[in-house]
């Protein structure tokens, strides 16, 4: 089955610059710091990033402003904040499609290893398989059988292309034999906010922003895509218990700084960031909505980000996702 992509083309404009050198300076920061989030608000990378910012905000000592630039996949925001002066002024948190990006598309703008300096690793979610409480469907196995029933494909929300959801929903069709007509919005918010309304019968997303709605009975969870169950939702069956022991997948969210930035302002942010995800009240906020935190430093995120790119890379020339 082949899944067409339409090519958007990526948004040139430069984020506003501070006249900082792209030197370190004493007493670093001296200025409001910036964090690109490439995604619209709501998702799972703003609400991570919503989430930290106020510890952040007390650690550096300035503020800690978030600029959403969603589009193109994410793109648009990660080549906006890539070409930022490498002065720690301008950083990015981006999810999983950072490392998707660079194979899901012919000409993403970046490359994931030259382009930015790993800063940490900060949380990691399973997605979620979700429909409205009004469907009559209830599981994996009453999703699958209402998908063989339709005579065309089943349409599925996800909150944009070559996100873990969407090439999750293109991973199933692949292992059920299923038909799946994926239907990309622009972020989880939107995507959830179509389930929500009902537009399709089918979404997946990340689980941080569809956790309050699953919480409050506004959605209905069949399955979540971790290796286990998730701490407060003990009755949503994992996909390995739902008939697919090896469709495993999550969203993982990166901080990131632009090239060239000097190692120690890079450290002096690992080592504030790290603090902050270490305190056990912001621990246990994120894991209530959903994320797993993983304080892994820089070390920790350029091994994942090494790991991961070729692995979605596989996955998307197995799927035989082509751009247009």
């Amino acid at each position: 089955m082949t899944s067409r992509l339409p090519r958007r083309a990526l948004l040139a404009a430069p984020l506003p610059l501070l006249a900082v050198p792209a030197r370190a300076q004493d007493g670093y920061p001296k200025a409001p710091v910036k964090v690109v989030i490439p995604a619209a608000p709501g998702g799972p990378t703003d609400v991570m990033a919503r989430m930290i910012q106020p510890g952040l905000t007390a650690k550096l000592g300035q503020p800690v402003l978030i600029i959403n630039r969603p589009g193109a996949g994410g793109n648009i925001g990660v080549v906006q904040a890539g070409k930022s002066p490498p002065d720690g002024y301008t950083l990015l948190i981006a999810s999983t499609g950072f490392v998707v990006n660079v194979s899901l598309y012919r000409e993403p703008g970046y490359d994931a290893f030259k382009d930015f300096l790993p800063i940490t690793e900060l949380g990691s979610s399973p997605n979620v398989i979700l429909v409205h409480p009004s469907s009559p469907i209830r599981t994996i196995a009453g999703l699958l059988a209402f998908a063989r029933a339709e005579k065309s494909k089943l349409n599925v929300i996800n909150p944009g292309q070559g996100s873990t959801p969407h090439l999750t929903a293109e991973l199933l069709q692949i292992k059920a034999g299923i038909g799946i007509e994926n239907i990309p919005y622009n972020g989880a918010g939107p995507a959830i906010q179509a389930i929500l309304g009902q537009t399709t019968p089918v979404g997946i997303t990340a689980l941080p922003p569809a956790h309050p709605h699953i919480k409050s009975g506004a959605l209905r969870a069949l399955a979540v895509t971790g290796e286990k169950r998730w701490s407060d939702l003990p009755d949503v069956p994992t996909m390995q218990e739902s008939g697919f022991p090896d469709l495993v997948s999550e969203t993982f969210q990166g901080m990131y700084a632009p090239a060239g930035t000097p190692k120690e302002v890079v450290d002096r942010v690992a080592q504030d960031t790290l603090a902050v995800l270490r305190d056990p009240d912001v621990a246990a906020k994120l894991l209530g909505v959903g994320f797993d935190v993983r304080a892994s430093g820089p070390a920790g995120l350029s091994a994942r980000v090494a790991k991961e790119v070729p692995m979605w890379r596989e996955l998307i020339e197995k799927s035989k996702i082509e751009l247009l």
